[in-house]
Parts: structure tokens; C-alpha cells; sequence
């Protein structure tokens, strides 16, 4: 698909941070919190269900490499992990994506999962902002 941002050929590869040989892990600028990223098939696939079982264990794999990059640079205290299925289950991208969302005990909304997110700042502090789920949808 030409015009499917995640396909391999629309991806900046200043974007990919970690690959494999069917998924690479990716940060956008418009993350939800710092080390925010995703986890996408090379190969284009409309939603998770559509995932060979070949795919499901590069992205287990993928999953524990991000972790482990993540921890070791923002040291997180929790993630949220998340699929969004059919437009009506929030996709708005229709190429398989799995949302990596670090996050952070100091945080206003933390223990709050998905429904409320916060962009961290530093040193600054937080830049709260209510989460409207299309935010969560790169």
C-alpha cells in the first residue's frame, strides 16, 4: 500500500529506533510520553488479528528489546501496552500497530491507564493534557 504511512517505504528511518526482520520500533515527535513509540509489522497488515504467528513472536521480542532500551534510558516506573482494532475500536491507521507507553510514578494521572495521559517536560514538569483518544493514534 503506497499511501499507508506505516508501510516500510512512508516510514522516516530517523524514526526506527530497533528492528528485526518482520517489525521495527519507532518514536514519533507527537508521543503521549517521553519513550512513547510503536512496535509495526514490516509487512502491512490491517490489524493485529491479521499478524502471522511469525510476526506475534518478533513483536514479543520486539516488546522485551524495547522494554529494555526504555528502561535503561527513561527508567520508567509502569508501561501501557495497546492494539487498536477497526475504526470502531479506535484505529485510525489501518496498518497493525502496538502503542509502547512508558510510564512514570511522578505523573498527576499515574495508575490511570489509558484514559488520561500526561507529556513529560523534565525538569519543568508536566504538561497535562486530557487524553482524547485519537492523541494515542499516530
Amino acid at each position: 500500500m503506497n499511501d499507508c504511512p506505516f508501510c516500510e517505504n512512508q516510514i522516516d528511518r530517523n524514526e526506527v529506533i530497533l528492528e528485526n526482520d518482520l517489525c521495527i520500533f519507532l518514536r514519533r515527535e507527537n508521543t503521549i510520553l517521553i519513550g512513547s513509540g510503536l512496535i509495526i509489522p514490516r509487512a502491512h497488515r490491517e490489524t493485529a488479528f491479521d499478524l502471522t504467528p511469525e510476526e506475534w513472536s518478533a513483536t514479543h521480542s520486539m516488546i522485551h528489546q524495547a522494554k529494555k532500551l526504555l528502561d535503561e534510558t527513561h527508567q520508567p516506573d509502569g508501561y501501557n501496552l495497546g492494539w487498536n482494532c477497526g475504526a470502531v475500536g479506535g484505529q485510525h491507521i489501518f496498518h497493525a500497530h502496538l502503542h509502547i507507553i512508558p510510564r512514570y510514578k511522578d505523573e498527576p494521572f499515574a495508575g490511570k491507564g489509558f484514559a488520561i495521559g500526561v507529556r513529560k517536560t523534565g525538569v519543568s514538569g508536566f504538561k497535562i493534557q486530557q487524553l482524547n483518544f485519537e492523541a494515542l493514534l499516530v
